[in-house]
């Protein structure tokens, strides 16, 4: 359906491990990033919440439709459809990522200095810190059939952690809705799959 083409710039970046973003009109992405030194900051259901108040900001702010998403104790994962020409992946993930540390730190800081001291980095330039640096993986989807694989790859997570004994059992996914369980804590626009 879609084609990347791939330049030789593009080979070299890649071979130096900076990664390079494809912002495509018409692609999907599979989004991914984790917490820092991959600690489980997500099990803490305050900041799950503080994770999808940020989501559903961001949805509306950067023009982008939410077809997946699992919160995992230590990563994330999100499936979205960037539904304008003219997008930057890298923007739509610093605004969500940025806006939970803020929250949290703020929150860290007032609790005082035991809660702040998870986030803490050992340095002094950076010393707190929510996410692990970097910008996390992201994946162009550009097939309906890698679409599907990618959302049942998303759903089953906590499955394949031993987390749960079924998907739906997990509060932090969108399984239930794809499901037609009920609702998860994102809204899910099914709808605009069709368009895909």
């Amino acid at each position: 359906m879609f084609k990347l083409v791939w330049t030789c710039r593009d080979l070299l970046l890649s071979s130096m491990g900076r990664r390079k973003r494809f912002n495509h009109p018409g692609h999907a992405h599979e989004l991914t990033f984790s917490c820092y030194k991959n600690r489980p900051f997500l099990a803490n259901l305050r900041y799950c919440s503080l994770l999808a108040d940020a989501i559903e900001a961001c949805r509306y702010r950067y023009s982008f439709w939410l077809w997946a998403y699992v919160f995992m104790p230590n990563h994330v994962h999100l499936l979205v459809l960037p539904w304008i020409a003219s997008y930057d992946i890298a923007e739509i993930l610093q605004g969500i990522k940025q806006s939970v540390s803020r929250k949290v730190m703020i929150e860290a800081r007032k609790t005082g200095s035991h809660q702040l001291r998870q986030f803490s980095t050992g340095s002094g330039t950076r010393p707190y810190r929510f996410w692990q640096a970097g910008g996390g993986y992201d994946r162009n989807i550009v097939s309906r059939e890698a679409l599907m694989r990618t959302i049942d790859y998303i759903h089953n997570n906590p499955l394949r952690a031993g987390l749960v004994d079924a998907p739906e059992e997990w509060q932090w996914s969108s399984f239930r809705d794809w499901a037609g369980l009920g609702s998860g804590p994102l809204h899910i626009d099914k709808e605009t799959m069709s368009l895909f």
